[in-house]
């Protein structure tokens, strides 16, 4: 599966590495990213690999999960919009090697398709699907309700947990699809696979 899908991502002008667990994938990002500004999309990937502060290190960081006293979300997305590097994850990625993200504020979608120098796409193996239409099936009926419960919405997927309603719910978070069909022209974008099952 792995081999396959990072073959399909090379051949659509990616930089792929693949990693056996989220410390090795979080060791690797850290011996590439160092010294420079760095921004976070939202991802529970990300927190549970531990990025945040292990970045911080040796980088100006932005995330709006973790916002500062006296700072809030909307700046911290704005910080985030003006890094050199962008981390972010999927809610579904196709063997066939399309990368599908569902957003809210599209703060997250937008970010990870023009003006950075750099951006990575953390993926485990819990985000793989056969080809494009299951992957975005995933990212409909697993990855929104989840994110949706985690941020107490009130919404009939987050009540159920079950699928996509398509709900008109003013707390509705998938109001932005991304589809990545290839690397954006000009664009440095690695996709970093791991093989655990991490995020929603």
């Amino acid at each position: 599966m792995f081999t396959k899908v990072a073959e399909n991502l090379k051949k659509l002008g990616y930089q792929v590495s693949v990693f056996d667990t989220k410390e090795q994938a979080a060791d690797y990002l850290c011996g590439e990213i160092k010294d420079t500004t760095v921004g976070f999309g939202g991802s529970i990937t990300l927190r549970d690999m531990g990025l945040y502060d292990r970045l911080q290190e040796t980088n100006k960081v932005a995330w709006h999960m973790y916002p500062a006293e006296g700072q809030n979300k909307d700046e911290l997305r704005m910080l985030a919009r003006n890094t050199d590097v962008y981390l972010t994850s999927a809610n579904g990625l196709a063997e066939t090697g399309e990368i599908i993200n569902i957003d809210g504020a599209g703060n997250r979608v937008s970010e990870s398709i023009f003006g950075h120098k750099k951006v990575y796409f953390v993926i485990g193996k819990n985000k793989l699907a056969e080809d494009y239409d299951k992957a975005l099936w995933r990212a409909r009926n697993i990855a929104g309700p989840k994110n949706a419960q985690r941020l107490g919405r009130k919404t009939p997927c987050a009540a159920k947990g079950d699928r996509c309603y398509n709900c008109s719910s003013p707390d509705r978070i998938c109001k932005v699809l991304s589809v990545f069909w290839g690397a954006p022209m000009g664009a440095d974008c690695e996709v970093v696979l791991i093989k655990e099952d991490l995020g929603y």
